[in-house]
């Protein structure tokens, strides 16, 4: 799963590197920003939501109490009631999107791009319904441990993009289209890819679709009643993300674009290790709830926490070491300028911290729901949206878009606190000392590895030289080997076990032996 995650987000940065060169980070690019902000927020909310919140627990359950034949219904019950609400709520979309477009936009600083914000919109929209039957998939492939296909289908999605922006974007003004709709018109292959993707090994897994909609089902009501709730559980992060991008057209031209470059490099190492654990630990955590109770959870918990610790700081503290590089490496190239550079990693910068609650909430939230406790993490994401908008209202009055990063972080790390102080007291802890002290430990070595870097790409810039492309890579590379030498050197000296063994597991799977199906 964790190289097929790789493959999904590798291809995702290769997508933002094409636009950014295309495109930039200018009005166009702010257009569809704000208009894959609604289809994009639904579907991280059903991929990282109702779908490990709500329908990930119950179709295990029917495949742990009641047989295969019960489960593959409930899948089937299940697509057809999300293709039948999201196919409504796409017509309604469709039929209200200048409205839609004007609401979630200033108006003031935004009035020019209305127009076509509201016409990307109308592209983008099917993307719901066809993401809402690709995550259901992925939730029936998880549910029966095979993680590989579900984990590798996103990166069709990004390779329909970066095609799209190579074949379809260059005969879009022949066709009377904006170029920057040819990438809209991608985004809507991509969740067909998405689907095609997973079907066989459904089918191959014993599923056989069939057309019913039964919402008397007792399965279908505990899905649907859980939904609701779960996805209001699970989406601070992704309703600040929404907050953030409303408040960013307030500011200046290409300001909602460079947050949105920064968020996906922070979330780069979530997609590639947080969502894996996570993804990994969902399953075991619903069926330990009904056979094994509150040891079990505790256990896989307390160790799912600690590996999450010994990846997310880390890469919290290389992240923040060198964002100007990284951001450089990566995004600076044809209409992506040196200043845009500089504005997405100043916002990297402060969304960094924020990598380690976004990593968190990924295990404690789907917990809850694994309970059937769907009260508790609504009330604490209720909590969460309304600090993160109290807090970028403030520090963006003081630190402008910037201040819509750092807000975010820190609503990421109240909403994780908040999760796992009542996950503990409900289960009887979570193996907190050993999870502090594991914290403690990688917090030290991951400052001494961030030194390191830091001072290793001064260096290297100086010596190698910091002009071409290629002397940029080579300085931020051996920087990044710098940093990971020194990080290994100290968590051995530390007696860190977690590291060693999040290592090994990562080298084995590297190696091709250790892959899930």
């Amino acid at each position: 799963m964790t190289i097929a995650t790789l493959l999904s987000r590798l291809l995702g940065m290769a997508r933002d590197i094409v636009l950014a060169a295309i495109f930039g980070a200018g009005a166009a690019m702010d257009a569809f920003v704000v208009a894959s902000r609604i289809p994009n927020l639904v579907r991280d909310l059903f991929a990282e939501g109702a779908m490990s919140a709500a329908f990930v627990p119950t179709f295990t359950r029917q495949l742990t109490q009641k047989g295969e034949a019960n489960a593959w219904r409930l899948g089937s019950n299940v697509i057809n009631a999300l293709i039948l609400v999201t196919g409504t709520l796409v017509v309604l979309g469709m039929i209200f999107a200048y409205p839609l477009a004007d609401f979630y936009t200033d108006d003031e600083q935004f009035a020019a791009n209305l127009d076509l914000t509201a016409r990307l919109t109308r592209w983008m929209l099917p993307f719901l319904t066809l993401v809402a039957v690709a995550v259901a998939q992925a939730g029936m492939l998880n549910s029966l441990r095979r993680f590989f296909v579900p984990a590798v289908s996103p990166a069709t999605y990004n390779v329909a993009l970066i095609l799209s922006a190579l074949v379809i974007v260059p005969f879009c003004p022949a066709l009377g289209l904006e170029p920057i709709e040819g990438i809209a018109i991608g985004s809507l292959l991509g969740g067909v890819l998405q689907i095609v993707t997973q079907w066989p090994a459904l089918h191959a897994a014993g599923f056989r679709y069939k057309p019913i909609l039964d919402f008397k089902d007792p399965a279908l009501r505990d899905v649907l009643l859980l939904m609701g709730p779960g996805t209001v559980g699970v989406a601070a992060g992704q309703i600040n993300l929404f907050v953030n991008t409303v408040l960013a057209t307030s500011q200046e031209v290409g300001a909602a674009t460079w947050l949105t470059y920064a968020f996906r490099l922070m979330y780069l190492p979530i997609g590639l290790f947080g969502v894996s654990v996570a993804t990994a630990a969902v399953p075991e955590l619903a069926r330990q709830a009904v056979e094994e109770g509150f040891a079990g959870m505790r256990r896989t918990l307390s160790s799912s926490l600690r590996l999450m610790l010994v990846l997310s700081v880390p890469a919290m503290a290389g992240l923040a070491a060198l964002a100007y590089p990284i951001t450089q490496v990566v995004l600076e190239r044809g209409e992506f300028t040196p200043a845009d550079t500089a504005a997405v990693s100043y916002a990297l910068l402060m969304y960094a911290p924020g990598l380690i609650g976004y990593s968190i909430v990924k295990i404690a939230s789907p917990s809850f729901y694994a309970l059937k406790d769907a009260r508790t993490p609504v009330m604490i994401s209720v909590v969460t949206v309304l600090s993160n908008v109290a807090l970028n209202l403030w520090l963006i009055r003081v630190m402008g878009y910037a201040g819509l990063a750092l807000g975010t972080a820190t609503a990421s790390l109240i909403n994780a606190s908040l999760l796992l102080t009542l996950l503990s007291r409900r289960i009887g802890g979570v193996d907190a000392p050993r999870v502090v002290l594991t914290f403690v430990k990688i917090g030290l070595a991951s400052a001494a590895m961030a030194a390191a870097a830091w001072f290793a790409q001064i260096e290297l810039a100086a010596t190698i030289g910091d002009v071409t492309f290629v002397q940029r890579a080579l300085a931020l590379g051996g920087a990044i080997a710098a940093g990971i030498l020194v990080l290994a050197a100290v968590a051995k000296l530390l007696r860190l076990s977690e590291f060693e063994e999040a290592m090994g597991t990562v080298l084995r799977r590297l190696k091709g032996g250790g892959a899930a199906r």
